[in-house]
């Protein structure tokens, strides 16, 4: 099978990016988006999708942690829907708790500071977010 996908975890501030090798079996952080607009955020995406020839967008979402959807997972999705209109290209979404808490901790035991690094665990979260995809897709086609 073979994939063609970008993760993105999206937030007010930063959108981070991750992508994978056509096979679905590495994947890293691309870059992480600092957003400005709307308008520069989907140049940046389109640029992305057309140099990786991407088909499908991996988009987190926020779920409380009971569960239930809130603010900024209406907020995300409401992004996704966009981006998907404008970008032409499929959405997936997977739930994404935890996986800042997650890249946090992976740079904390390489002694690497959060502090000062908030682009890079955006850009971890979307490799989170998109090994996550990946794992549930090859479940599905065993």
């Amino acid at each position: 099978m073979q994939y063609a996908a970008l993760g993105l975890d999206v937030g007010r501030k930063r959108i981070g990016v991750a992508g994978c090798d056509r096979l679905g079996i590495s994947v890293h952080g691309i870059t992480t988006i600092i957003r400005k607009s709307w308008q520069e955020d989907m140049d940046e995406l389109r640029s992305l999708i057309q140099e990786r020839e991407v088909d499908v967008l991996v988009i987190g979402l926020p779920y409380n942690m009971d569960g239930s959807l809130g603010y900024q997972a209406k907020q995300v999705q409401k992004f996704a829907n966009g981006a998907s209109k404008q970008l032409s290209i499929a959405v997936e979404f997977v739930d994404e708790r935890l996986t800042s808490y997650e890249a946090e901790e992976m740079m904390r035991s390489q002694g690497i500071s959060t502090r000062e690094n908030k682009a890079m665990i955006d850009r971890k979260a979307a490799a989170l977010i998109l090994q996550q995809w990946l794992a549930i897709k090859r479940q599905q086609s065993i």
